[in-house]
């Protein structure tokens, strides 16, 4: 329990919410960022990648590195590994950025995936097509978040115009998955391999951006929550990951069919902030420290989070509602843009439901 100096690679809002979550447990913040303001500016000092000797001006202020994006160069990860520990690691990294690997390394483990096949030429899409029977959702390898960096082919005709969005990259054509909704499961892995598995979350998007997350998952049967566990910790292990990490997950009558991973907090984990004993946040703190593991069991029987997007709103419905908290990232407001979540815990599901319902707006861009 020595380490008390963190290095974030990015500064954005998840680097803020876990310097937030880390200050009381005496830890201090460097950031590594070029941004001249970010949501992570005023929690602690930020080292520009582009100024003369950056990198090592951040590793002489650091005991121990993480990172917000599964984008994070490996490169940079592997050179700052050589002269300070890094969680998790490169493998986490590497395997998580590139989808292909990804999915491999899914079927490596024995963890349920949609078919798939690799496409590097409008007739390998043709042939992927063919094959796999459409819809196919062709995505590229690399980069893709929020419902970026994809496209669907539902006929024949769409071939055409989805090449054209996304040619010139490497990519991937993913047969479609028929489910009947997305769910998330996330974990925390300490270094001497002890883990901790938060509630699965069942999660609401629209666009190909998270719009509502609630946890519980409803009627999740006690055999798919077993087997998302299971799955979590299979990666986990395989990895010899530290830290927290997430699984996407599709929810189909067949069991449950692995989506993506992210080797980092993620937004469907946001209500843990006031609905777990213990948040994703400071449960990444705690393992990349060597601290002990917090509990993952919820306070209340229900919660949720609900993104603020594009729109600020009227914030003071928020805080004038006694269950709901407010947490708003500095962001300046734009189309599409998450500037914040509210978060809810509950004593019932039907008072869940009540809430979300009162603040739609924040969801729909504020109306």
């Amino acid at each position: 329990m020595s380490t008390k100096r963190v290095g974030i690679i990015g500064a954005g809002q998840l680097g803020r919410m876990m310097a937030l979550a880390g200050t009381p447990l005496d830890v201090d913040f460097v950031f590594f960022d070029e941004a001249k303001v970010s949501p992570s500016s005023r929690l602690g000092e930020v080292i520009h990648p582009s100024q003369d000797n950056a990198l090592e001006a951040f590793l002489e202020k650091v005991d121990v590195v993480t990172y917000e994006s599964e984008n994070t160069d490996t490169d940079l990860v592997e050179r700052i590994c050589k002269s300070v520990p890094v969680y998790p690691g490169a493998d986490s990294l590497r395997f998580s950025q590139h989808r292909l690997t990804e999915k491999n390394k899914f079927r490596e483990l024995g963890i349920a995936t949609a078919e798939f096949r690799k496409v590097t030429t409008k007739d390998e899409l043709v042939d992927a097509a063919n094959e796999l029977g459409l819809p196919i959702v062709l995505k590229t390898t690399t980069m893709g978040y929020d419902g970026k960096g994809q496209a669907v082919v539902k006929v024949p005709a769409d071939i055409d115009s989805a090449w054209e969005t996304l040619k010139g990259n490497e990519l991937i054509a993913e047969a479609f998955v028929n489910f009947s909704r997305e769910l998330s499961v996330i974990a925390v892995r300490d270094t001497q391999g002890n883990t901790q598995v938060y509630p699965v979350a069942e999660n609401d998007h629209s666009e190909g951006i998270l719009r509502i997350s609630r946890v519980p998952a409803k009627q999740l049967s006690a055999e798919k929550e077993t087997q998302a566990k299971h799955y979590i910790n299979m990666v986990l292990d395989s990895l010899n990951h530290v830290g927290v990490l997430t699984l996407e997950l599709f929810d189909t009558e067949n069991g449950l069919v692995a989506n993506e991973m992210a080797p980092r907090v993620h937004n469907s984990g946001h209500w843990s902030m006031e609905g777990a004993y213990c948040s994703q946040f400071e449960s990444h703190v705690r393992a990349i420290c060597d601290m002990p593991l917090g509990s993952t069991k919820q306070r209340q029987s229900h919660a949720a989070m609900i993104n603020i997007i594009g729109k600020h709103g009227d914030k003071a419905s928020v805080l004038n509602t006694q269950n709901a908290f407010l947490h708003l990232y500095g962001k300046e407001e734009r189309s599409n843009r998450k500037l914040g979540h509210i978060n809810l815990v509950c004593d019932s599901e039907e008072q869940l439901e009540t809430n979300i319902q009162s603040f739609t707006d924040f969801v729909n861009e504020c109306g």
